[in-house]
């Protein structure tokens, strides 16, 4: 089986990932499996009030939050994937624990075709937040997620990033920009 099968297949099963993104290594699960979520938020000592970040391998991935737009908005949001951008969409169609205290859910098609590829895999959106402790700069290579985070998922992901710099840009789609990206 090829890595992005191998990762598929243990994502359906319940499993923790770490797999590389545009610019860090992120923790990859199923968002609808709790136990799974729960042990990204334990592994990353993560408050599940801040909820977490979700990946598709394009925008159909979150056609339910995408049909809940204004057309407007949704052309905006469409133009910018594949990208190095993450918008905040309507929550509605995802559990409390991925939403965190928000009504939204940050979601991102990546330019990152590995990543794309795990969620076309996977079949639908996955959680996919960086690599690191809560206070602790996120991984960047392979070498370190293995020494650092083997023990504690599932499958780490062989591949590396897309040569950015850092964390993708979040916008709420008002186009308040809740976090600049990293270049």
């Amino acid at each position: 089986m090829t890595d992005v099968v191998n990762a598929a297949v243990c994502l359906k099963a319940g499993g923790v990932i770490a797999h590389a993104t545009e610019g860090v290594w992120g923790l990859a699960c199923d968002p609808f499996n709790r136990e799974a979520v729960d042990r990204i938020l334990t592994i990353k000592g993560r408050e599940a009030a801040k909820g977490m970040l979700l990946i598709g391998a394009s925008s159909h991935a979150f056609e339910n939050a995408m049909n809940a737009m204004e057309p407007d908005a949704r052309a905006r949001v469409e133009a910018s994937w594949p990208g190095h951008v993450t918008w905040l969409l309507p929550g509605d169609a995802y559990p409390q624990s991925i939403r965190g205290q928000y009504r939204t859910v940050a979601c991102r098609v990546p330019d990152h075709s590995q990543a794309r590829e795990i969620a076309a895999a996977f079949g639908g959106p996955i959680v996919s937040t960086s690599l690191n402790r809560a206070g602790e700069l996120p991984v960047l290579q392979y070498a370190q997620a293995q020494a650092l985070f083997d023990t504690e998922v599932d499958l780490v992901v062989p591949g590396q990033t897309a040569g950015y710099t850092g964390a993708s840009a979040i916008i709420d789609l008002d186009g308040t920009v809740v976090r600049e990206a990293s270049r």
